[in-house]
């Protein structure tokens, strides 16, 4: 089952992508119009905050795993699991991200973004707590943040605002948008120093 980016503008744009079954599978998508005027990204939960990252980051998304743990890995490596044959390291955005973990949550639930091998010298995997959707966003909804001096971390590469209508009061909701090029790159220099 592949997950497929919403095609075209208008009220099309930044809404759920059409998917066969729940919110997973392969990514079949590019991650920018061709015209440059819109970018398409995979949006997942960790809590109940709404993150997104670029949809060529995603290589496919996976129902959890059991994840067998490291012998002092650090604490945003979760672990491993063997994923059709071919050992994947398994990062949490949760720790990297310092998001407190909920008490009522059940890993079962949870799902593994596959990253593309371009980002990753090894097979790795994030856990999330849900995959929404891929989505379509102009670039007049993203707020981009140029040297996460705004938020305090380089691999925030901004928000990107989605409007939507509740009780016939439009409002809108903000999702941050990831840079998991950014985010692994800390984590390679980060194992560096240690």
């Amino acid at each position: 089952m592949s997950i497929t980016a919403t095609e075209g503008t208008g009220n099309a744009v930044g809404q759920p992508a059409r998917t066969n079954g729940p919110a997973y599978g392969k990514a079949t998508a590019p991650a920018a119009d061709p015209t440059g005027k819109a970018i398409h990204v995979v949006e997942f939960l960790l809590g109940k905050e709404h993150y997104a990252v670029n949809l060529t980051d995603i290589r496919e998304v996976v129902e959890y795993t059991a994840i067998t743990p490291l012998p002092n890995a650090p604490p945003v490596v979760q672990g491993i699991i063997d994923l059709r044959g071919e050992i994947t390291t398994i990062l949490d955005l949760r720790q990297r991200l310092n998001i407190a973990l909920q008490e009522n949550l059940v890993k079962e639930t949870s799902r593994i973004m596959v990253l593309d091998e371009k980002i990753t010298r090894v097979k790795t995997g994030v856990l999330v707590d849900d995959v929404l959707a891929v989505s379509m966003f102009e670039h007049s909804d993203i707020d981009t943040n140029k040297d996460g001096s705004n938020w305090g971390d380089p691999a925030i590469l901004g928000t990107i605002r989605r409007k939507t209508k509740e009780h016939e009061k439009e409002k809108t909701d903000l999702i941050i948008w990831i840079d998991l090029r950014q985010l692994t790159q800390s984590l390679d220099e980060k194992k560096k120093v240690a």
